[in-house]
């Protein structure tokens, strides 16, 4: 644990963002604070740009280390918050591999990285942290355009697709099973954005995309169930 947060500021609302290191992660925990909320925001490395953001927050932001992939770092992640209640939950990860590589050539090993990353990990976090969220607070997962099957037209990036399709279907199995929950779930499809992982060629920046993309997740509360979001607030078909 890096820095701890201001417990002075009792007002200040509160989010645990799940994979804050880098890009669209980083971006968010940026804009929550712009906002001013606190963030206990989780990376890999010992230092990321969320380190640095904590210097110009200093008492605002909480880091913790996670590999989402790793089971017994999830469950101590909940045993060491397990004191904590949030206003949110946002769970922010997701890998690529070979945009033209298809299903058919695609290796095993390499299709276990992205569906283990992409859509099983993030779930196993969420059932292992909602217990944290407020009663009327709000579960957010990062998805993607890509994981409507209805809007696959086109093809391409068919493992991408499909791990976020999977993703998809697993958050929708979460809210059916929580259907008594006052808590509002969105899945948040932020647009291709310029980043590492989304490449110069992406028509969004960071600043078109996140300041939006909060701004509809927070619009979300009050409103329980689970819903599949765009950044500019339009409901993506499943």
């Amino acid at each position: 644990m890096t820095t701890s947060p201001d417990t002075s500021a009792t007002s200040r609302k509160s989010v645990l963002l799940i994979g804050a290191s880098r890009g669209l992660g980083h971006a968010m925990a940026e804009e929550f604070l712009k906002r001013d909320w606190t963030v206990t925001g989780t990376v890999r490395g010992p230092a990321t740009p969320l380190h640095e953001l904590s210097q110009r927050y200093p008492q605002r932001v909480e880091i913790e280390h996670l590999d989402i992939t790793q089971q017994d770092q999830i469950a101590a992640l909940r045993s060491r918050l397990a004191h904590r209640v949030f206003d949110v939950l946002f769970v922010n990860a997701g890998i690529t591999n070979n945009p033209s590589e298809t299903v058919g050539e695609v290796s095993t090993e390499e299709f276990t990285r992205v569906m283990v990353t992409n859509a099983l990990s993030p779930l196993r976090v969420v059932e292992a942290l909602h217990p944290l969220v407020a009663d009327d607070g709000i579960i957010g997962v990062m998805s993607s355009g890509q994981g409507s099957v209805t809007n696959n037209t086109m093809g391409m990036r068919e493992v991408y697709r499909g791990s976020k399709a999977a993703l998809n279907t697993f958050m929708r199995s979460f809210a059916a099973r929580h259907q008594a929950s006052r808590r509002a779930m969105a899945l948040m499809a932020p647009g291709w954005v310029r980043t590492e992982m989304g490449g110069s060629d992406a028509p969004l920046t960071i600043e078109d995309s996140i300041p939006n993309l909060v701004g509809t997740l927070l619009g979300t509360q009050g409103k329980p169930g689970l819903q599949y979001l765009d950044y500019l607030g339009r409901t993506v078909p499943w």
